[in-house]
């Protein structure tokens, strides 16, 4: 695959919706009052699901492009303890910081002086390729369960 084919694809990957809701559909709407709420038999909220989403995003873009990277610790670190986000501005402001990241993890798959098969610098053999699927992969498996979580709780347009 051409390299400017394979970049335009990540980058596009990262947001897409064509075969799933993408991540604005997924936290559209969301009301107030539901946004600390689990599911009977689920262990999280929709805004434990949303941080941690955000909160690995953002790790990650770290890892690839910050000199002074420093691992967090699983899980602590990846998972919001509170079930519910402080205010609505904490919920606006993960938001806007995760659409803030996400831009520029786009940025770094669209980026010619950067060779999506070399070794990121901070790791121990993982490329910037692998990294940027991860992302994908990761967000995608999370934005899922953010669907189930919302279904369960009876908030998911169609419901």
């Amino acid at each position: 695959m051409e390299d400017n084919a394979l970049r335009t694809q990540l980058a596009t990957a990262l947001a897409w919706h064509d075969a799933h809701a993408d991540f604005d559909a997924v936290v559209a709407d969301l009301p107030i009052a539901e946004r600390g709420h689990a599911p009977p038999g689920l262990p999280y909220s929709p805004w434990q699901l949303l941080e941690h989403v955000r909160i690995t995003q953002r790790d990650i873009l770290d890892f690839c492009i910050d000199e002074s990277y420093k691992e967090l610790h699983w899980p602590r670190d990846y998972w919001p303890e509170a079930a519910a986000p402080a205010n609505k501005q904490a919920w606006d402001d993960s938001i806007r910081r995760y659409r803030e990241d996400r831009k520029r993890l786009q940025q770094l798959a669209n980026d010619p002086s950067i060779d999506l098969g070399a070794k990121v610098p901070n790791g121990n053999g993982q490329t910037f390729l692998r990294e940027l699927l991860v992302v994908i992969d990761h967000t995608a498996h999370h934005l899922g369960q953010l669907i189930v979580v919302r279904r369960l709780l009876g908030i998911w347009p169609g419901n």
